[in-house]
């Protein structure tokens, strides 16, 4: 029997450590002699101790065949437990025993529900001191609105009880439909690139078989290839003579052009006219950033990075955009604040990009006087004479310790939202729901949110729609011509502070002219804030040696005349770097 199967739970509650133990019960590695969290097996998910990308394995225990797939647990992720969640039949809902069902537990929670999986809830490090393993059984038990005896009680660390919790997954979760009769549909639930492979699609086989050189089709992107290879994960990549209805495994494309794949597109042998599979709705990136090489002649391992990590991130967005001062980039559409860094990250060390990243904004629309909505995800495209704006909303859920309650109300109170409930949740801890605009959680709302809490804090939200915004294109002038680089859209409440604050920093970092420059920021046709970078000054009267004052004076009043055509005719050039300091690295 073929037993597909997922593990979700928030940051750091021992998903990874949980499948290394699953690995070894099942003989798939050998005991003590692979790193730890062995399907993390990326540097930046060894580092920052979390998983980003979903891995599958399979492993073979008492006669079944067993398709694991670890999942991330940040909700900037989300769209990958979405995915692997349509490829498997249960879930092992994992909770930390010292912490307690946070934010993202639930959200998790309900993506499983929504997929009818089997959960099989699971209370983790129960050999800690500080394990509160009969409450946290309690609060698994109220949100699944089962027994707390159901809630099973283990130790990912040591092994206790891990191998008990497999055979409940052998017991509860359904096998999968063995369909090998029927013409090969495999849905495409990931992907990667290979130098030599080419695309390697990581699928789903829900009907038939495939086997290698069988010539395939894809029916979304209407393209088509021969199967190079095809195999399983064990968890490296293990060659099979064939993949056969109900397993996941992965197929060699040897397609090297990273737009003729896509993920949740369905793969059939070729001749064959076959309805698609489900697939995914497609992602919706929630901020945006602007991308520059520092050096532009790095444009095409920029565009050439940005294609590969969409083959197994189609969260990703990106676009081409141009700007005077920085030259070629892409605008770039991600889940969240750590989607863009650890993106960003993976451009820098796998690419060797030295980045000019732009400030993060989120999607706003514009509705014109025709009614019609453009969506603005960039200052460029602002118009001035939008008869309406709009702004994207979440309902906000924060999970945090009972006595941080008065400092998270005084986080919140800084914000445009509106307070929806409070609620205890568990013994010494509470749920505050909010809604607000998406514009207040991305920066670095979340930074102040541990720093005030003492890093007793977990959120998720979900987009709840667009409402209207009283919003402001923002312009920076540079000796009166306006850097477009530099435009950003902002409430009007906070235009005449943000304006303020970008002078001045402007100011600090912007090389010194030969005349007095000024920085200007603009709404509409109002300066609301100014600052004035002094001129290198020349002594003109260093050659004379005593004269009278009126040669004095004249020489002064011809270099004051100077200048002022200088500062006229002269546009200034204001270099990347400038950019990069004013918005970070």
């Amino acid at each position: 029997m073929i037993k597909n199967f997922v593990i979700i739970s928030h940051i750091d509650h021992g998903k990874s450590t949980l499948a290394d133990r699953l690995l070894e019960i099942t003989g798939t590695v050998e005991k003590g002699k692979n790193l730890p969290q062995l399907l993390d097996s990326m540097d930046l998910e060894r580092e920052k101790g979390i998983t980003i990308k979903m891995k599958p394995v399979r492993m073979e225990y008492q006669g079944n065949i067993l398709n694991l797939i670890d999942t991330p647990g940040h909700i900037d992720f989300n769209y990958e437990v979405s995915r692997s969640l349509a490829a498997v039949s249960g879930a092992i809902l994992l909770v930390d025993a010292t912490k307690g069902v946070q934010a993202q537990t639930i959200s998790n929670l309900e993506l499983a529900k929504k997929e009818g999986l089997v959960i099989i809830p699971a209370v983790n490090k129960i050999d800690s001191p500080i394990a509160d393993v009969s409450g946290v059984k309690k609060e698994i038990a109220d949100i699944l609105n089962i027994d707390p005896s159901e809630v099973m009680g283990i130790s990912a660390k040591t092994g206790e009880n891990v191998e008990a919790l497999l055979k409940k997954v052998i017991e509860k979760v359904p096998s999968t439909k063995e369909e090998v009769e029927k013409p090969l549909r495999a849905l495409i639930f990931d992907s990667m690139y290979d130098s030599f492979l080419g695309i390697v699609a990581y699928v789903r086989v829900i009907e038939g078989t495939i086997k290698p050189f069988e010539k395939i089709s894809f029916i979304n992107s209407r393209s088509s290839s021969t199967a190079k290879d095809v195999g399983i994960f064990k968890p490296e990549m293990k060659k099979k003579a064939e993949l056969k209805a109900g397993e996941i495994g992965y197929i060699a494309t040897g397609i090297k052009d990273p737009e003729k794949v896509h993920i949740g597109d369905t793969i059939i042998k070729q001749g064959f006219s076959l309805e698609p599979l489900g697939g995914y709705n497609p992602a919706s990136p929630k901020i945006f950033v602007s991308l520059y090489p520092a050096d532009q002649t790095e444009f095409e391992v920029l565009k050439e990075g940005l294609q590969k990590l969409k083959l197994n991130d189609s969260s990703l967005f990106f676009q081409p955009q141009t700007y005077q001062i920085l030259g070629r980039g892409f605008l770039c559409g991600f889940l969240g604040n750590l989607h863009a860094e650890i993106t960003i990250e993976r451009l820098k060390r796998e690419y060797g990009l030295d980045l000019v990243i732009g400030a993060p904004q989120v999607k706003y629309k514009g509705v014109t006087g025709k009614g019609e909505e453009i969506d603005i995800m960039n200052p460029t495209v602002w118009q001035d004479n939008f008869s309406e704006l709009l702004e994207p909303w979440v309902d906000l859920k924060v999970i945090i310790g009972e006595k941080y309650l008065g400092n998270v109300f005084d986080l919140f109170n800084g914000s445009d939202g509106n307070h929806i409930d409070s609620k205890p949740f568990g013994a010494g801890r509470y749920m505050i729901e909010y809604e607000v605009p998406m514009r207040e959680i991305i920066g670095t709302f979340y930074d102040n949110l541990l720093s005030v809490t003492q890093g007793y804090a977990s959120m998720t939200y979900i987009e709840i729609g667009y409402l209207p915004a009283d919003l402001v294109k923002l312009e920076i002038l540079i000796n009166g011509e306006a850097e477009e680089a530099f435009s950003k859209i902002i409430p009007r409440s906070k235009a005449v502070d943000e304006a303020r604050k970008l002078t001045k920093k402007l100011k600090e970092v912007l090389p010194v002219q030969l005349f007095n420059l000024a920085i200007q920021g603009k709404v509409g046709g109002k300066i609301i804030a100014r600052e004035t970078l002094s001129a290198r000054r020349k002594d003109v009267l260093a050659p004379l040696y005593g004269g009278d004052v009126t040669r004095k004076n004249k020489l002064l009043d011809n270099q004051k005349k100077n200048k002022d055509k200088m500062k006229g005719k002269t546009k200034v050039r204001v270099p990347a770097e400038v950019f990069l300091k004013v918005f970070g690295s």
